[in-house]
């Protein structure tokens, strides 16, 4: 590995709190290093819920072991070598360490969902449907959600013949008990809209805007991880990224979205739901995640960078993270949404986000009386905004009678068809809505050369900062827009159609490493020798992430675009003491990841 880009003296309070953390894990020592962080502390009596991964395929021998002692197995995970088994009791852990067959043991833990107006002109969408006549039509992408509800805007029509059919063209459910498949949380069909609505609900003169997804002819795959919280489990998602790449050949599958995650506990290279994810990464699927929605988290002292949650800490997976249009079609004025989680990632300090694209109060596809809808009014799109109702007054005289008709806007009658959703899940959709796009265009493009062209040429024109207020709490949160913010920078489907160069089979594109010189004062982006971004110059670090997104002017070893007052305080050295120490544990303490966060911004 080799050191590339030297950030000038960039005082990066992410990458400095995050080696704190290792540090100090590293000096406090490992019970078991095959134990996850929360079963080495498990209290000796009782029993946990685990995924135990096996350094191969496990036999029903290995797999006795287990239950012999009280534990059953709720499902095989082949996809990982291993089994989620419930029950096992907490006194046996030592020994499932112990054992050299046993690769990592970690909970089963629980993970959440996250949660049209001008976005898919902000990402130039209809420079791909208008110019390139592209649709995504034939393209499969898997949908890891609450399900989908197969409503009016996810069918495909001919009106030449009248014929029409569902888009949703396979349906499974991973949810324990249940094999419903549709959607009564909300969430994973408000997504499928986002990425393949067709818009037939807004479509006509008596609309003023058509809510359509990015690639609005894709074939969506429901596999449904979710309950009817939004709420799931590792084993659950695991089961579904093996059925996504079980069904690839027989529905073309392309892309996985994943709008979902958890806090990251370990390395994403023993955790299962980031191991599940590159095995799909591996077997030619695009796979996209959203970053998170913990940007305004400052409960560790360190305003909201760090907050990556799993998969999306994966390096591998498109990691995206959100921002707000502004309520016009015009990108150059779109900011950064504060709740959108940054990096780098808890203990391997990946670089993340990959890139940014729109997430702040999307319109898209309702499923009917969903949860989501009916827990909160905020979500609520009126007829008002988007549609027309004509009226006619007439009027009578000796010599004529008279009628005239005009259009106005509805009045405040609830849309029965769409609504309103905020957060990095609706960002990670259009950005898989783009993949689909790209490999109608040339079904050839491996997953690394879709990443690569994706956050090349993603626009990297930002302010140095933006400010929002909280119109509840009053609190103002500033954002900069560094490389652990808004990555590569903002998804631009022009460009990445455009974009004609290829990954070399030889080489990934990795998400790279971040790393902090104390003594130097100084930090750096490290690429892996099989790394495209260490390897070439058309995929160069600088030419992918460009100069703003490093942040790089210094004054006095302190960043202006950090800025004093915000994280360092006085001295730059001072500020070191929010962050290092063991009192600062990344991604335990933060809140349940991926609540979806209602047009705050």
């Amino acid at each position: 590995m080799k050191a590339k880009n030297k950030l000038k003296r960039i005082a990066s309070l992410a990458i400095v709190c995050l080696f704190g953390v290792a540090s100090s894990v590293a000096e406090g020592g490992q019970k078991h290093a095959k134990l996850s962080p929360e079963l080495q502390s498990a209290p000796p009596t009782g029993s946990v819920d685990v995924i135990i991964q096996y350094t191969k395929a496990p036999t029903e021998q290995q797999i006795n072991k287990v239950t012999a002692k009280g534990a059953k197995v709720i499902r095989n995970l082949s996809l990982i070598h291993g089994a989620a088994l419930q029950n096992v009791p907490a006194s046996a852990l030592a020994e499932l360490a112990s054992d050299p067959d046993v690769a990592y043991v970690s909970p089963d833990r629980p993970l959440k969902s996250t949660s049209l107006d001008y976005a898919p002109e902000a990402v130039n969408a209809p420079w791909a449907w208008q110019q390139r006549a592209l649709d995504g039509t034939g393209v499969g992408v898997a949908v890891i959600d609450s399900g989908v509800t197969p409503v009016g805007d996810l069918y495909w029509y001919d009106p030449a013949t009248g014929a029409y059919g569902l888009r949703v063209v396979y349906s499974e459910s991973f949810v324990p008990g249940s094999t419903d498949t549709s959607d009564v949380y909300g969430h994973g069909t408000h997504v499928a809209g986002i990425i393949a609505s067709a818009g037939w609900y807004s479509w006509g003169s008596k609309f003023s805007h058509q809510f359509r997804g990015i690639a609005p002819n894709a074939n969506i795959i429901n596999l449904r991880a979710l309950d009817g919280n939004g709420s799931g489990t590792d084993s659950s998602v695991i089961a579904a990224i093996e059925a996504a790449i079980r069904l690839k050949s027989q529905y073309n599958i392309r892309v996985i979205n994943l709008s979902l995650g958890r806090p990251v506990y370990e390395s994403y290279t023993v955790d299962p739901l980031c191991q599940a994810a590159e095995e799909a990464w591996k077997a030619g699927i695009v796979v996209i995640g959203a970053a998170g929605n913990d940007g305004r988290d400052s409960s560790a002292g360190t305003y909201g960078y760090g907050t990556i949650a799993a998969p999306g800490n994966d390096p591998y997976v498109i990691t995206v993270g959100a921002m707000k249009t502004m309520g016009t079609a015009d990108r150059s004025d779109d900011q950064i949404a504060s709740y959108s989680s940054k990096g780098p990632t808890s203990i391997d300090h990946v670089v993340k986000p990959d890139l940014v694209a729109p997430g702040n109060k999307i319109i898209s596809t309702l499923s009917p009386s969903s949860a989501l809808q009916l827990q909160d009014t905020s979500t609520d799109v009126l007829m008002g905004e988007y549609a027309y109702t004509t009226t006619t007054t007439c009027t009578s005289t000796k010599k004529k009678n008279s009628c005239n008709s005009n259009d106005s806007f509805l009045p405040t009658t609830i849309s029965t068809y769409y609504f309103r959703l905020s957060g990095t899940s609706m960002a990670a959709p259009m950005v898989s809505g783009a993949a689909a796009l790209m490999l109608q265009a040339d079904s050839t493009l491996s997953p690394d050369t879709v990443k690569a062209r994706l956050m090349k040429s993603a626009t990297k024109q930002f302010p140095a900062f933006s400010t929002t207020t909280d119109p509840t709490t009053g609190q103002t949160y500033t954002d900069y827009y560094d490389i652990f913010s808004i990555g590569a920078g903002y998804l631009d489907i022009e460009g990445a159609l455009l974009n004609t160069d290829i990954v070399p089979s030889n080489l990934n594109t990795k998400s790279p490493i971040a790393t902090y010189d104390a003594a130097a004062n100084d930090a750096y982006v490290i690429a892996d020798a099989s790394d495209v971004w260490d390897n070439s110059v058309v995929w160069g670090d600088s030419v992918v992430w460009g100069d703003m997104a490093f942040s790089g002017r210094t004054v006095d070893g302190q960043s202006i675009v950090w800025g004093n007052s915000v994280v360092w305080g006085d001295p730059a050295a001072d500020g070191f003491s929010v962050v290092w120490g063991d009192s600062v544990v990344w991604g335990m303490a933060a809140s349940e990841a991926f609540n979806a966060v209602r047009g705050e911004d």
